[in-house]
């Protein structure tokens, strides 16, 4: 059985993901290579992922 995240672990990814677009979609329009956006979400996710979530 797979567990629930935690709300802070469930944030964390948000965020992590939520930085990872805005830096693709940065890259992306000063590189003009729109495959920077994927590499921004994996990168945002990753991060949010490795990352210890905040004691509550």
């Amino acid at each position: 059985m797979a567990k629930s995240l935690s709300s802070a672990r469930r944030k964390q990814l948000i965020v992590g993901l939520v930085m990872g677009i805005i830096v693709g979609v940065v890259i992306s329009l000063f590189t003009g290579f729109w495959l920077w956006l994927a590499a921004g979400v994996v990168m945002g996710l990753a991060t949010g992922a490795i990352m210890k979530p905040p004691t509550e």
